[in-house]
């Protein structure tokens, strides 16, 4: 009953608030996910079909009446309970236009029937048999599968996604409430998986992944959380939903570069792989090899980037090998240009080391701590400051302090570099620090022997450095005057 209360006090809530100037999808779909707007301007109230059966067109003027006609359920007799049920699902497949203002009184004797299955289903032991189960599953596809809105961008327009409001779905007042009843459907132990999967099959899968790309974060929040149901409960589509899932980013990837339920995705691929058994199976890192690794080359990162740091932890953790191929790819694909990604790729590089072994950290090590020099003197100094921090964390730094032989020539450089060049004082003052870390004795990552030989080494590769330049200016300078005096001959 809480539950029923919520939803009504959600749904009157939102009546209220609903404003013209919204946009949403359209009302009437086809089979399949697609709009038919010859349809919607014949009928006002259509019932499109979910699995292969066909549409339902009703008269509006008479499905008022239909629903008024129906007993509540709680006022049947028990004998009678089941068939009412089973006819109020059919009756909830008709699908109106929320595009306009017209039957409001259809609107609001369908969303009723709708809050009172789901109170039904709530209060109700052994409510779903066979056929229900196929009218149920035809009468939530009916209702979601649609063709969704899309917003038609000028590609040369500079736009933050974070600051676009979303577009909010304007049947949302039956739209929640037919995830809430699907929501309890695929939870309820009077549901057999063996029995449901006939009517939850691969092709009603391909359609509700669909749907991921809806902009209403809303309905991304439910399909969330049914698709993690489902995947927990229907153990013979697991295999198929990971491919799927696959086969979406690689179109993110490789094709479109944006799509609105990525981060969800992510968020329930941090669950299914932290209850991966091990050791992993091939097919397990191929998915990550082949489709979440690249997803740090999108554009969009900044929009799903905390899940999919959370996914790369996961597999990290559980095989501790995997940081190599994390992070030598992640260095592969460096944001060189996009500072803000930069400083994102530096706090997932951070959370990776603190996972990695020392076998790992040996292989890559070199083309690591090039780039972080690199990353060291970068003019912008949220980058600089990124990186510096890596010396805040202990096991980095012991890290570092094993293979210092190697890796102290390649920072001393840069941070001098920073100490004497670069523009901001909170970098000077992070450098400072880490060559203080570095020179002093009693220091855990102090070798102020090697720190003096690589400070000398460093001091000869200036003054070097500085020989050249001035036999670079002098050429320069002796052309100019050879070209100078041309001019003037001639």
């Amino acid at each position: 009953m809480k539950l029923i209360q919520t939803v009504k006090r959600r749904m009157g809530n939102e009546d209220k608030k609903t404003t013209p100037g919204k946009t949403a999808t359209p009302g009437g779909v086809g089979t399949g996910g697609a709009a038919s707007s010859d349809a919607a301007a014949k009928s006002k109230a259509v019932a499109p079909a979910a699995t292969g059966t066909r549409a339902i067109t009703a008269k509006p003027a008479t499905e008022s009446s239909n629903f008024a006609a129906m007993p509540k359920l709680r006022e049947a007799p028990p004998g009678e309970r089941m068939d009412i049920f089973r006819k109020k699902i059919e009756l909830c497949m008709v699908v109106f236009d929320f595009h306009n203002d017209s039957n409001q009184k259809e609107k609001e004797a369908k969303r009723q029937t709708l809050l009172e299955i789901v109170e039904y289903v709530n209060n109700t032991r052994n409510c779903f048999n066979e056929q229900v189960m196929h009218n149920v599953v035809t009468m939530v596809g009916a209702n979601i599968f649609r063709a969704l809105q899309t917003r038609n961008k000028d590609p040369l327009a500079f736009s933050d996604p974070e600051d676009d409001e979303p577009s909010l779905e304007r049947a949302w007042p039956h739209l929640q409430i037919v995830y809430e009843f699907f929501l309890r459907f695929v939870v309820s132990n009077d549901v057999d998986p063996k029995i449901a999967k006939r009517f939850v099959d691969q092709n009603f899968m391909l359609k509700l992944l669909e749907l991921f790309d809806s902009e209403d974060p809303r309905e991304r929040d439910y399909l969330k959380t049914i698709l993690h149901r489902i995947y927990g409960k229907f153990m013979a589509l697991r295999s198929f939903i990971r491919r799927a899932i696959q086969h979406v980013f690689f179109k993110v990837i490789y094709e479109s570069e944006t799509h609105n339920g990525v981060g969800e995705l992510l968020e329930i691929l941090g669950s299914i792989i932290n209850g991966f058994a091990l050791p992993l199976k091939e097919e397990h890192k191929d998915f990550l090899i082949r489709a979440l690794i690249p997803l740090h080359k999108v554009k969009s990162l900044a929009s799903f980037y905390q899940q999919l740091s959370y996914c790369m932890a996961q597999y990290v953790e559980k095989d501790p090998r995997l940081a190599y191929d994390i992070i030598m790819s992640m260095l592969r694909y460096w944001p060189v240009s996009i500072t803000s990604k930069q400083v994102l790729f530096l706090n997932e590089l951070e959370e990776t080391l603190e996972l990695t072994q020392p076998p790992e950290f040996h292989r890559m090590q070199h083309v690591l701590f090039r780039r972080l020099a690199l990353c060291i003197t970068c003019p912008h100094f949220q980058v600089a400051e990124r990186t510096l921090f890596f010396w805040n964390t202990d096991y980095i730094v012991k890290l570092i302090n094993a293979n210092r032989h190697e890796l102290f020539p390649i920072i001393i450089g840069a941070l001098y570099k920073n100490s004497k060049h670069h523009w901001n004082s909170a970098v000077h003052g992070l450098t400072f620090n880490v060559l203080k870390l570095l020179m002093e004795v009693g220091s855990q990552a102090a070798d102020p022997q090697l720190f003096d030989e690589c400070s000398a080494k460093h001091r000869v590769e200036e003054e070097e450095e500085g020989v050249r330049e001035q036999e670079r200016v002098k050429t320069w300078q002796a052309l100019q005057d050879m070209h100078d005096a041309k001019q003037k001959g001639a």
